[in-house]
């Protein structure tokens, strides 16, 4: 074994008489790797021993990735409605008009860095509550790749080292589903974009068949990937919304298309794990989600190609994840298939998180609740009858937990 050079041996003894043994430990390893060679050439010497700053930053950094996510009670799967996260320039093709300088919003600089800083400050809470972010986290309505990008750069979950896939959809306000995910908890195979259609054998449609030539809505992304060497795929939804009380059929058949498509993996890929996530704009109980989705309320009544629905006992139950026509609704719902329910021992399987019984938790904390006006009690959002508030969103996020444990 080679000698080991003086920056190295110095960053060594100070990592261990200001952190402890964890510390040195960690440069023990990194020294020996090909990612520290850069150090040890003059101009890095003299440079980092000037710079004690740095050097103490390295220190830091490296113990912190030595503790990990030391505590966590498993692998958090969750979604967020981040409610219009758009940046302040305009998306040619798209009407964003409102979310500009100049429009209706008055979407300025500095509401959407408070925008990017309070949907950041809910992740990281949950990360808090968990004992380590997220490893998926699926969003919806946000803009486009580049406000994805300036979120993971806040600095309150920039240590998540969030990776993003998105792909622009159709919807003609430009708003689109997301997946962020952790590269080092989850191996990335694939991603597409599946489109919404009209091709179904069982729903009839209210729409005549020109109106259905100008439809538009969010694609369904879906993301297969592994974790602890586990296949699992992601599916993330928007489906279409409750606009004039209408939309029931096209919710079904955003389900059937999101079901159609996990079949398919679940018949090629035996044993795949997945989750279903997404704004239904349905709860739990509704057809959309109880039948199309094959969503079952009890771990017990989950068949081969079923779904375990964790949150429809739990809106019966009076939990809710958005207020809606003065009524606690659970849209924001998330999914998962037989095989990630009855998985055998020792592989990784939901686990229940809340109260020894629920599988699925909202999460909400009192600065994410508005305390005052019309809207007392439901979600902080960021417009409130037409005025700024600079809230977080009209929906709590959700989760769940995995654990082979």
């Amino acid at each position: 074994m080679g000698k080991k050079c003086p920056f190295v041996h110095r960053l060594e003894r100070v990592a261990s008489e200001k952190y402890g043994n964890v510390a040195r430990l960690v440069f023990c390893i990194f020294s020996r790797s090909k990612g520290f060679d850069f150090f040890c050439n003059p101009l890095s010497f003299c440079f980092f021993t000037r710079k004690k700053s740095a050097l103490l930053l390295l220190v830091v950094a490296a113990t912190a990735c030595a503790k990990g996510d030391k505590g966590a009670r498993g692998y958090v799967i969750g979604f967020y409605n981040v409610e219009n996260l758009f940046d302040t320039y305009h998306d040619e093709g798209k009407n964003d008009y409102e979310y500009l300088p100049d429009g209706a919003n008055r979407w300025t600089d500095a509401r959407y860095n408070r925008k990017l800083r309070n949907i950041a400050t809910v992740i990281k809470a949950m990360a808090d509550e968990n004992k380590a972010f997220h490893t998926v986290l699926g969003l919806s309505e946000v803009e486009n790749r580049h406000v994805l990008e300036d979120l993971v750069s806040q600095k309150e979950i920039a240590d998540a080292n969030y990776q993003i896939v998105h792909y622009d959809g159709p919807d003609r306000r430009g708003v689109d589903v997301a997946l962020l995910y952790r590269p080092e908890q989850f191996k990335l195979i694939e991603s597409k974009s599946i489109p919404f259609d009209f091709n179904s054998k069982d729903i009839k449609f209210d729409m005549d068949e020109e109106s259905q030539g100008h439809f538009r809505t969010r694609d369904v992304l879906m993301v297969r990937g592994e974790i602890k060497g586990e296949m699992f795929a992601f599916f993330v939804a928007h489906l279409p919304s409750r606009i004039g009380g209408k939309g029931s059929d096209l919710r079904s058949r955003g389900a059937e298309i999101i079901y159609e498509n996990s079949a398919k993996l679940m018949n090629e890929y035996p044993g795949i794990k997945i989750v279903v996530m997404g704004d239904m704009n349905d709860n739990p109980t509704d057809e959309s989600m109880a039948v199309y989705m094959h969503g079952k309320e009890n771990v017990s009544e989950v068949g081969n190609m079923d779904f375990f629905s964790p949150f429809t006992s739990m809106l019966k139950a009076g939990y809710g994840s958005l207020a809606y026509r003065g009524e606690w609704n659970i849209y924001d719902i998330i999914l998962a298939n037989e095989a990630l329910v009855n998985a055998p021992k020792g592989t990784l399987r939901i686990v229940p998180i809340v109260k020894g019984k629920y599988y699925g938790r909202v999460f909400n904390q009192p600065f994410m609740v508005q305390q005052t006006g019309q809207y007392k009690g439901t979600p902080f959002r960021t417009y409130s009858s037409g005025s700024y508030v600079g809230g977080y969103s009209d929906h709590y996020p959700t989760y769940i937990v995995i654990s082979n444990k």
